[in-house]
């Protein structure tokens, strides 16, 4: 007996952000990666449909999650929460200082042009910061894949990431930027 593992369809997506921490027996993790800097840290994880991406700073946590409707998520502290559909951009700025940008976008692609994508991103995961393989529902199709690629400095995080979704012939793109500011600016006399 053989198990295969089939990623929720890609029009049931969900992309929610938290101002809190969500707890880690909700979404099963595939991959994980801790990245720290002097004033925050942050968790990356690779999930069944997508990621959650969790940072702390300044005594404040940050969660986005990108996963299916289906999973049943709290609602308290959520500030943002979107179908992923279509493009989409939107800032947000928590009470501890950090600015927070998101853009992401989900592409619907002809069979051949994704398989050409899902290829390209199946090169770029060996130096992804974090990716994942899942088993192919089929042995004449590619398996979903997911890829985090970040830029860190002491100031901000920037994370792309790449989930695909080869049952829909799709790939969900999304873009994070984390900015800390200066929340106690310094005044000059």
């Amino acid at each position: 007996m053989s198990l295969t593992f089939v990623r929720p369809d890609v029009s049931d997506l969900v992309f929610h952000v938290y101002g809190r921490s969500i707890h880690p027996e909700l979404l099963h993790a595939y991959a994980t990666v801790e990245l720290q800097q002097a004033d925050f840290q942050v968790v990356a994880q690779i999930c069944d449909a997508g990621h959650v991406l969790t940072m702390v700073c300044r005594d404040q946590v940050i969660t986005e999650v990108a996963t299916s409707k289906h999973l049943m998520l709290p609602e308290r502290k959520r500030v943002l929460d979107f179908r992923l559909r279509g493009n989409r951009d939107h800032v947000y700025e928590f009470d501890c200082g950090v600015k927070y940008h998101t853009s992401y976008q989900l592409e619907r692609l002809n069979p051949d042009v994704f398989a050409n994508l899902h290829d390209e991103l199946l090169g770029d995961c060996s130096r992804a910061k974090l990716a994942h393989c899942f088993p192919s529902e089929n042995r004449l199709a590619p398996g979903p894949l997911s890829l985090l690629q970040t830029d860190i400095s002491q100031e901000s995080l920037l994370v792309h990431s790449f989930h695909t979704f080869p049952e829909n012939s799709a790939v969900v793109k999304t873009q994070s930027l984390f900015e800390l500011t200066d929340i106690n600016p310094r005044h000059d006399d």
